[in-house]
């Protein structure tokens, strides 16, 4: 992981797809960041971006939801 909370994943650059939402696109980062519970303490998660390839905003996902594509 970067200094920046930035992890190298090995799927950044690649096409695809968000098992939770069915959006398909380019893996742009994985990022670590604390999010607050319900109890206020913050739990750690990994988020991915994902820009779509029709265009439009990224997204964000669990990086539990990426599912690698091939391109056709």
């Amino acid at each position: 992981m970067n200094r920046d909370g930035h992890e190298d994943h090995p799927l950044i650059g690649q096409l695809v797809r968000d098992i939770a939402s069915g959006t398909e696109g380019i893996l742009q980062a994985v990022v670590h960041d604390a999010l607050p519970t319900h109890t206020g303490q913050a739990r750690s998660v990994r988020l991915a971006y994902i820009r779509p390839t029709g265009g439009g905003v990224e997204l964000t996902t669990s990086v539990d939801n990426l599912q690698p594509l091939r391109t056709p």
